[in-house]
């Protein structure tokens, strides 16, 4: 088993934060660009991977009362991460995202998996950024 975990304090209230994170119909805003999910019956989505061109069934859940997003692969159970949410003394709230491979050929890679992490807490900073800076305005 392979693990990733990357952090990012993000200028916003952890509430707007997960709720932007959590938002399915806005996933691709600040997902990987090569991940797309197609909502099913939740907490059922279908994962598309541009890289391999295929089509994985996954699992998606929001705990809101905990300001956490988990997911995992359904059938196959070769990865599984989480999203947390935690608020910080000066109003800003800090996002750890976690990824685990199970299964060696599904892991893309410590480079790849840092660089996609570190790019969708960037992405998700953006849409947070201009949700609040439009409800401000």
């Amino acid at each position: 088993m392979t693990e990733y975990e990357r952090s990012r304090t993000m200028p916003a209230q952890p509430e707007q934060v997960f709720d932007q994170a959590a938002n399915v119909g806005q996933l691709e805003t600040w997902l990987p660009r090569d991940l797309h999910v197609e909502p099913e019956e939740p907490p059922a989505v279908t994962v598309h991977e541009d890289r391999t061109d295929q089509d994985t069934s996954a699992l998606l859940s929001a705990r809101p009362e905990q300001m956490r997003l988990e997911w995992g692969t359904r059938e196959q159970g070769s990865y599984a991460g989480w999203l947390q949410v935690a608020g910080l003394d000066s109003g800003a709230s800090e996002v750890t995202v976690h990824l685990s491979f199970f299964d060696e050929g599904h892991d893309p890679g410590r480079r790849t998996v840092t660089e996609a992490l570190d790019g969708s807490l960037r992405r998700l900073e953006e849409q947070v950024r201009m949700r609040t800076d439009n409800a401000a305005g």
